[in-house]
């Protein structure tokens, strides 16, 4: 179960946190892995780990914002690894604030790299996957991060939650667009997970007031997300498409 021997992964925002997580994970499973991210120093240290680890992997630099960096990205992939056959979009940011403070810049980058990149990734994906035998070979995964912002308000993020609810929609609309494309694209929304980049936060007194409101009073790890989520890349995926996995551990209840 879940074995991506012969897949070739791209996994976005793979530079840090789930991202590169994800990225050891299809590795782990067997799969080529495409790290893409902006900061190429931080993937190269991730590719290392891979490969040291017997893995294949590449460092490719992507902004998921720009269509033709995520063209050049592709290309490099299928230079470097082959074609790109399951996607994890995964590349997103937030910028905490209220709706009327926040400034309209931030508002839009949120959504350039929440929305707009996700769109670029998963449309650039399927047009490979397409012309590659998706059609006859059925094998395009496409694997979309929401949140549980994506059915969930989060206080003060009103540019992330709009575009995590954006992206649930999103992932529906595709699923039935390309489901005659041998293309099964569905969405995991996670709740709170302990990386680096939170991890002080979570362990501060409000950190503890968040987690004390979650049925079960405590917040996830990275790896809880792997067995759903690798196994929407696998051939066992074949037929679940267009859905949207809740991995939040009941803290949207």
């Amino acid at each position: 179960m879940n074995d991506l021997s012969g897949r070739v992964v791209l996994v976005t925002g793979a530079s840090s946190g789930l991202g590169a997580y994800f990225a050891r994970a299809a590795a782990s499973a067997g799969a080529a892995v495409a790290l893409a991210a902006r900061r190429t120093d931080k993937l190269a240290e991730i590719q290392s780990a891979i490969v040291n680890e017997g893995g294949r992997a590449a460092a490719i630099a992507m902004d998921v914002a720009d269509e033709n960096s995520v063209i050049a990205g592709f290309d490099a992939v299928a230079r470097e690894l082959g074609p790109v056959d399951s996607v994890i979009a995964n590349a997103g940011m937030n910028y905490p604030s209220s709706a009327l403070g926040i400034p309209i810049d931030e508002f839009d980058r949120v959504m350039d790299v929440n929305l707009r990149g996700v769109f670029l990734t998963a449309r650039e994906a399927a047009k490979r996957m397409i012309a590659n035998g998706s059609v006859e070979r059925g094998h395009g995964r496409i694997v979309l991060v929401g949140s549980v912002g994506s059915h969930r308000v989060l206080d003060k993020l009103v540019a992330y939650n709009a575009s995590k609810a954006a992206v649930l929609m999103m992932g529906k609309a595709l699923a039935k667009e390309w489901a005659l494309k041998g293309i099964n694209v569905n969405t995991i929304c996670p709740g709170w997970i302990k990386t680096e980049l939170n991890s002080e936060w979570l362990e501060s007194e409000a950190g503890k007031r968040l987690i004390a409101t979650f049925p079960r009073k405590r917040v996830m790890e990275p790896a809880d997300l792997a067995p759903i989520t690798l196994h929407l890349l696998s051939d066992e995926s074949r037929t679940i498409t267009g859905g949207c996995f809740e991995l939040d551990d009941g803290s949207s209840l």
